[in-house]
């Protein structure tokens, strides 16, 4: 029942949000971003709910999926924002920590390509200061690398959209045309019953 190529397609989708969905979960919490963090986990149960509704033919779990989704993909265009400051947004603000700690990103402090140089503090004490970690020659900020996180959840959450609707469609469709009980006959019992209630009635008009 119901259409391998959508179903399936569908099926992938969800497989895949998982998995970058649990990455993203890890380097978030490295990062202690609590914001991100809750709707991670949000995000990964209703995943799993609509993998659920696929798998069982049941569209109700794929319409909460689909309507996340659109809310999901929300999410992120306001990560995005704030990563790249657009709108009056601040990398450097604590609005996604709920101001419980100071990291801003767990990629701020290991971004990739980038040569960490240790150098002394200016100041008679720069023999016993504190060092400062110099980063040179970066592939890619910290704040781009959480944008393409978050562009690769979008390109997903739109395509799971898509597919969420077809397949739902294609099970609505599916459940008006098909009666689980009968099949496609209305009315199973009264062709049941139809033999034997004529069969009586012959037998009452033979001859003694």
């Amino acid at each position: 029942m119901g259409s391998c190529s959508g179903r399936c397609t569908l099926l992938a989708l969800c497989a895949l949000q998982l998995v970058t969905a649990l990455e993203r979960q890890v380097f978030d919490f490295l990062g202690y971003q609590w914001a991100p963090i809750l709707a991670n986990f949000i995000h990964i149960i209703v995943v799993i709910l609509g993998l659920f509704g696929t798998i069982q033919y049941r569209p109700r779990y794929i319409v909460v999926y689909a309507v996340w989704a659109a809310v999901w993909v929300t999410w992120n265009v306001f990560i995005i924002c704030f990563y790249l400051e657009v709108g009056g947004l601040s990398k450097d603000s604590e609005l996604l920590t709920f101001n419980l700690s100071q990291h801003r990103s767990w990629w701020a402090e290991h971004e990739p390509g980038c040569l960490h140089e240790e150098a002394a503090t200016a100041g008679l004490g720069a023999m016993h200061g504190p060092s400062l970690v110099i980063d040179a020659g970066c592939a890619m900020a910290y704040s781009y690398m959480e944008a393409l996180h978050s562009g690769l959840q979008i390109l997903l959450a739109l395509l799971g959209f898509i597919y969420g609707c077809y397949v739902i469609s294609v099970f609505t469709e599916e459940e008006d045309s098909f009666d689980f009980i009968g099949g496609f006959d209305p009315f199973p019992l009264y062709h049941v019953n139809e033999k034997p209630s004529s069969f009586l009635s012959k037998q009452a008009y033979l001859p003694a």
